[in-house]
């Protein structure tokens, strides 16, 4: 071959491994398969994800590119992002809610005497010297308009303990400073950052300005869990992402190893500092220079694009989907404020009655928007471009959904958001034998369920939308979600009876609820989170002879502490008895003879135990039993 032609055939090669799209192809919808893969290309980020959504289905739910530095892993739909201050709009909406509940109004007073956080176990102790702090309401805060602005400067030159200097006042960029003036320990907290800013006091009056703040949303977060008495993770679960289905997000950690299920990687740009955890080390900001952990409700969240698209389309205003707001509380929350015309309560805004907000940390770049023509969106990225082209970078990333709907001629009818909303649960085993096993489980609210089993524990592939699987339950016939993640059921029913396993080795198994119809488009449509996984031992084989259990042979009690009763529907001349763990290690032996004896148990370790029994004529039969 013509070594031009070969290199060429290379590099287009790794152009599409590089831009390779998951998700279920939408034939009409190539144009905007080509606008994501040009645009992560040109801004080099390794891997993204976008739901479209048209008239309140989601019709359009792609990835490209890659999760991980190394390049080995494809970025699916499934994956989860970091999406930094898309985190507000979530808090916005939490704060709403309990507007609604009539557990707090916009006006009430934060700060001082009869303020929501009067009695906060840590804030309440900040030496506030500015008296105006005592006039910010809960609708300052949403509006950024409390008082702080980041773009003055508050830092010494250099911010110790780092030797360099930071410009602005956002503590969020300084955690170690904050502990060191606060004289708390390392990590920082949200409470660390609020009393830092506390102290320092205001750069304008409340509801004379308008500057982005992120402690402004920090502090929201604590008046959250001061009223609701929950963490705030914890409430805008219960109260608003559990009634979506929503179970795929959840806070975000510093830390690689910490980095959740599914979630993506982070590839910044570069640059690294001290680390947050005060080690003397230099990391990046992306993995514990910044503390993820201490931005809760104004950037901590991660989320899957979809279920983004699923919170907004339950706040839009719109009726094709049952929205968790009133139709007022709603028009209260997007209401453009005093001080600035594009900014509501958490959200931007314009005259076109579009909704968005984007985020951006290192590693991160996020958008999602409501558009008056009832499409929404989500695209997460793990990289930014900054410097030179960072101004183009998000020219080119604000016109991407557009871009796409205004390729695309003809849209789907289906919609990839009839996902089940409850995953099996109560994984149970009530028969493990050498190479068999009996699984049952609770269903969801799927139309139908696939079981999934893989040696040892961890499993860590997943079931792909729109893709159909072919279970058997013979282990390692069915097919393989990879790494030998086997299919070995796929139907509508609660158990299944789980064959060729090896004695004496542990099995993982998951259960993955999915919706497949003609609103689906027919594609299969899978739960992958709030369900369980189980790992499970199968027995020992002691003996190359056949092993049985036959309903012949009665055993009673079968959960006992003191004594086991024993019975045959005959008179044997003569047997032997041993009993076993689970592992094969001996406990006890003895003889029988006759119909019924009895075997007492006391000595023994509490456990699950195998009694073998091994007549004249030389078959083994076999009873399990618990000892407590």
């Amino acid at each position: 071959m013509n070594r031009k032609i070969k290199l060429t055939i290379i590099m287009w090669a790794l152009f599409f491994s590089l831009n390779a799209q998951t998700g279920i192809n939408i034939p009409q919808m190539t144009s905007c398969d080509n606008l994501v893969s040009n645009f992560i290309t040109t801004h080099n980020i390794p891997g993204a994800s976008f739901a479209l959504a048209k008239n309140g289905k989601l019709v359009y739910h792609r990835a490209f590119g890659n999760v991980n530095t190394s390049g080995t892993e494809t970025t699916q739909p499934y994956h989860l992002f970091r999406i930094a201050s898309i985190s507000k709009p979530i808090t916005s909406i939490a704060i709403m809610n309990m507007v609604e509940q009539n557990q707090v109004t916009l006006s009430d007073k934060v700060f001082g005497t009869d303020g929501i956080l009067e009695n906060h176990s840590f804030i309440s102790n900040a030496n506030i010297t500015d008296v105006r702090i005592y006039d910010i309401t809960v609708q300052h805060l949403l509006e950024h308009s409390g008082g702080w602005d980041r773009n003055i400067n508050c830092f010494a030159n250099p911010t110790s303990p780092y030797p360099y200097d930071f410009s602005g006042c956002d503590p969020i960029v300084a955690p170690l400073h904050v502990t060191q003036i606060n004289g708390t320990a390392n990590p920082a907290t949200e409470e660390d950052m609020i009393v830092f800013l506390l102290e320092k006091g205001l750069d304008f009056a409340p509801n004379t300005n308008y500057a982005y703040s992120n402690i402004g949303y920090l502090v929201l977060g604590e008046i959250i869990e001061e009223i609701s008495g929950q963490p705030y993770e914890q409430y805008v679960k219960s109260s608003l992402l559990n009634q979506l289905g929503i179970c795929d997000m959840h806070m975000g950690k510093n830390l690689l190893a910490d980095k959740a299920e599914r979630e993506v990687e982070y590839i910044g740009n570069g640059y690294t500092t001290l680390s947050s955890y005060d080690t003397g080390n230099f990391v990046p900001w992306e993995y514990g220079g910044f503390n993820i952990e201490a931005m809760d409700a104004h950037g901590g969240w991660i989320a899957t694009s979809r279920d983004l698209v699923n919170l907004l389309l339950a706040v839009d205003g719109f009726s094709t989907k049952p929205d968790i707001l009133s139709s007022p509380t709603i028009t209260t929350m997007t209401a453009p404020s005093s001080n600035n015309n594009n900014y509501a309560k958490g959200w931007a805004v314009n005259s076109s009655n579009n909704w968005w907000h984007k985020g951006a940390l290192d590693g991160t770049a996020t958008f999602f928007a409501r558009t008056s023509g009832e499409y929404t969106w989500a695209v997460l990225l793990n990289k930014r471009e900054i410097g030179a082209n960072e101004n183009q970078f998000w020219t080119d990333f604000d016109a991407l959904p557009w871009n796409c709907i205004n390729g695309t001629s003809s849209f789907p009818t289906h919609d990839l958001l009839d996902i089940p909303t409850i995953n099996s649960t109560n994984i149970m085993f009530p028969s493990i034998n050498a190479n068999t096993l009996t699984l049952t489980w609770t269903n969801g609210n799927g139309n139908n369920r696939i079981v999934v089993a893989r040696e040892g524990s961890n499993i860590e592939d997943f079931p792909l939308d729109g893709q159909a699987y072919l279970a058997n339950s013979s282990f390692g016939f069915g097919d393989d979600l990879g790494n030998n993640t086997y299919v070995v059921y796929n139907g509508s029913g609660n158990s299944v009876d789980v064959s060729n396993l090896q004695s004496n080795m542990s099995y993982s198994f998951r259960i993955y609820e999915y919706i497949e119809s003609l609103n689906t488009g027919n594609n299969a449509l899978y739960k992958l989170c709030g369900g369980d996984e189980q790992q499970v031992t199968t027995l020992t084989v002691t003996s190359t002879e056949d092993i049985y259990e036959p309903e012949l042979l009665k055993l009673y009690p079968t959960v006992s502490n003191e004594l086991i009763h024993l019975e045959f529907p005959f008179n044997l001349e003569r047997g032997s008895y041993e009993i076993l763990s689970i592992a094969g290690i001996p406990y006890k032996k003895g003889e029988f003879e006759g119909k019924r004896f009895t075997i007492n148990v006391s000595s023994i370790e509490n456990g699950l135990y195998i009694i073998h029994f091994k007549t004249k004529t030389g078959s083994l039969l076999r009873k399990k039993f618990i000892k407590i």
